[in-house]
């Protein structure tokens, strides 16, 4: 999801395409190898730790090396920020920080000294919303008017955007504080004189600020379903496929089979002639995708 916008947003192919590729594959398999981190605070030994402390660091240079290339795409390219661009930067932002202390929970000395604190819900909330959620709410702009033929409201996704980025900083960044200064996890409340109540109050306005940003997202999202502005077939000037046909698509997609070369397949405006594109098969005038 965050190549195809990058690719799109800054109106050229992702830099270093097969080494994000590479790099993906890479960091699913050694997603098999790293599970045991979370078992840092249980007797294993010390080999077990070694072992575990090597793979959960190695992964980082996997996803660096993707961090790097959307990067690099966004220097060389020209970056429009529409809202589905606006979700990957703060994607990036937001999940190198908690790539940065995942570095530091990968080693077994550290980890258990934070373990079942709250710097271990700041780091996973890090990753997960930084990883998942900005990615997905970014895809969620892109494909909504493929899917719905609609355009979402580009002023309130940047509010959307605003809100929820400060929200997840304002909620969780205070939480690696916490977890340092001793505050457990899973815990329902605590002594005053822990000197954890201020940063805690910071980080309950946060959780009110993702709130609102998530009832905002679904009220741009149920206005915009009926109300929202009509998209054409291309309203990013996106170069892959599902962008050639009417938005929402017809039931058939492509009345031909559309034919991948090396590089994309769209090379010019499949609006005016589809059948003589690069990359398409042309058969004749019946082969043409409709409008």
């Amino acid at each position: 999801m965050v190549s195809e916008i990058v690719a799109t947003f800054c109106g050229r192919p992702v830099v270093g395409y097969r080494a994000v590729v590479l790099s993906m594959i890479v960091t699913g398999a050694l997603a098999f190898t790293l599970w045991m981190h979370h078992m840092f605070a249980t007797p294993l030994s010390t080999l077990d730790q070694d072992l575990f402390t090597a793979t959960s660091m190695l992964i980082a240079i996997p996803t660096g090396i993707q961090i790097a290339c959307w990067i690099a795409t966004m220097w060389t390219g020209r970056p429009r920020f529409a809202t589905p661009m606006l979700f990957v930067c703060g994607f990036i932002a937001t999940f190198v920080i908690g790539g940065l202390t995942g570095v530091m929970v990968a080693s077994a000395p550290f980890d258990q000294q934070v373990h079942d604190s709250f710097f271990i819900v700041a780091h996973l909330h890090y990753v997960l919303i930084g990883g998942g959620l900005f990615p997905l709410f970014g895809a969620f702009y892109y494909w909504f008017p493929k899917v719905r033929g609609r355009l979402l409201s580009e002023p309130l996704g940047k509010w959307h955007f605003a809100l929820f980025i400060i929200g997840v900083n304002v909620t969780f960044f205070p939480q690696h504080i916490l977890g340092l200064w001793g505050m457990p996890r899973r815990v329902y409340t605590y002594l005053p004189d822990t000197g954890w109540g201020a940063l805690n109050l910071v980080s309950t306005v946060g959780a009110f600020l993702i709130v609102a940003s998530v009832l905002l997202f679904l009220l741009n999202v149920g206005h915009s379903w009926r109300h929202g502005a009509i998209a054409t077939s291309n309203p990013w000037g996106a170069h892959t496929l599902e962008w050639r046909v009417s938005s929402p698509p017809p039931s058939y997609g492509f009345l031909c089979i559309p034919v991948m070369a090396n590089g994309p397949p769209i090379e010019a405006d499949a609006e005016m002639n589809p059948a003589i594109l690069a990359g398409l098969r042309s058969t004749g005038a019946s082969c043409s995708s409709p409008r």
